[in-house]
């Protein structure tokens, strides 16, 4: 085998299934392992805070992975995934106040705190069946799915496209979000759900719940990038470049750009969905906040960052931008956003493909550095 063939599948399997797949399964493993069998003292204890923190960050993969599919395969710029996000989390939330009963406040069994404190006498029609976890994990898929086929259909049937699109995007989810901070919606207006018991019968505050949802939301992720990898590597997958790249002509020659850019949208928003219904139980609270537009600019940024159009990529620059906002907004609250700003541009002007563009071009430069030069055997290279 050439050498070149060599940096060819280590480039490869750099960005395959595999590689993804395992890293989830040896981190969760160890995270959970260290959190259940040491004590806390322990040199090798993971504490619950971690674990949780963690699972927030996977929720945030899931949903860098969710724009990445669109963004960087189909060419859409959506700012407006925030919105997804939240209804998957509003979903959830609403699930978990009503298994709350009548521990609330108020001691209602049917009405949430909220309900009762503005007088209402019962339940909204679409709060019917929400104490159903099975209704719950069907409206985590339709009502972000929804919301995604009926705008996609209306967009790109009129063929809008590029930052009129974007901007149609951040409008939708900017009237979601003054829609939610009002009371008469009936989520809980401006302070949202929270005050969460129990899932399924096991208490939230639990180590082994925390556990439990850490691995569920790994899980999910690992499931979200099998299919992502599927699709990208299929034939649809193919149209999807095709129509990034040259939507006219792939109208010209038969197909309807706008059916694949609706079924990717409406993929892609339930990714986020699911995303936001495993990041309520874990965070214990889902406001309005959660659709205000600088969250899907975030998300968008994340994607850049890490590297549009290679799936790892968005986990990657997900989980280090969370990660680097964690620590310096402990430090300094208010240099976040400069500090956010900065790495942007900083990595437009140097790292146009991202962090996913530099790790092959180190591959290459490590794997060539052990070619052997001309007149030069493989033997004396390694010796």
């Amino acid at each position: 085998m050439s050498y070149l063939s060599k940096i060819h599948g280590a480039i490869k399997f750099a960005n395959s299934l595999q590689t993804v797949v395992v890293c989830l399964l040896n981190s969760t493993f160890y995270v959970a392992f260290c959190n259940l069998v040491f004590a806390e003292g322990s040199l090798l204890h993971v504490s619950t805070y971690t674990v949780t923190l963690m699972g927030k960050y996977l929720c945030y993969a899931l949903l860098a992975l969710a724009v990445d599919l669109v963004w960087g395969y189909c060419g859409i710029l959506s700012l407006g995934h925030g919105a997804f996000f939240a209804l998957g989390g509003y979903a959830m939330g609403m699930y978990l106040m009503r298994q709350i009963g009548d521990r609330g406040v108020y001691g209602n069994p049917e009405l949430p705190d909220f309900m009762v404190f503005l007088n209402w006498d019962s339940l909204p029609w679409y709060w019917l069946g929400s104490d159903s976890f099975l209704w719950m994990v069907v409206m985590v898929f339709v009502g972000p799915g929804l919301l995604a086929f009926v705008f996609g259909s209306m967009a790109f049937r009129s063929r809008v496209s590029g930052v009129y699109l974007s901007i149609m995007t951040q409008a939708m989810t900017y009237a979601l979000l003054l829609s939610f901070f009002r009371n008469e919606m009936g989520f809980g207006g401006n302070n949202g759900l929270t005050d969460f018991k129990e899932i399924l019968g096991y208490s939230l505050q639990a180590d082994n719940t925390r556990v439990v949802l850490f691995a569920m939301t790994a899980l999910a992720l690992g499931l979200g990038f099998w299919i992502s990898h599927y699709i990208v590597n299929s034939k649809m997958g193919r149209v999807l470049v095709s129509i990034r790249d040259a939507e006219s002509r792939v109208r010209f020659i038969g197909y309807k750009p706008e059916h694949y850019k609706v079924c990717i949208f409406v993929i892609s928003a339930m990714f986020a969905g699911v995303a936001g219904a495993l990041y309520v139980p874990q965070v214990g609270i889902i406001n309005p906040g959660e659709f205000s537009p600088l969250n899907s600019i975030e998300i968008v940024v994340w994607v850049a960052i890490g590297g549009r159009g290679s799936l790892y990529g968005a986990l990657i620059g997900a989980i280090i931008v969370s990660y680097a906002k964690t620590r310096l907004t402990a430090v300094m609250p208010e240099a976040w956003l400069y500090a956010l700003g900065g790495l942007f541009v900083l990595v437009t002007l140097l790292l146009p493909k991202g962090i996913a563009g530099l790790l092959p071009s180190l591959q290459g430069q490590l794997f060539k550095s052990r070619q052997p030069a001309v007149g030069q055997s493989p033997k004396e290279v390694k010796s």
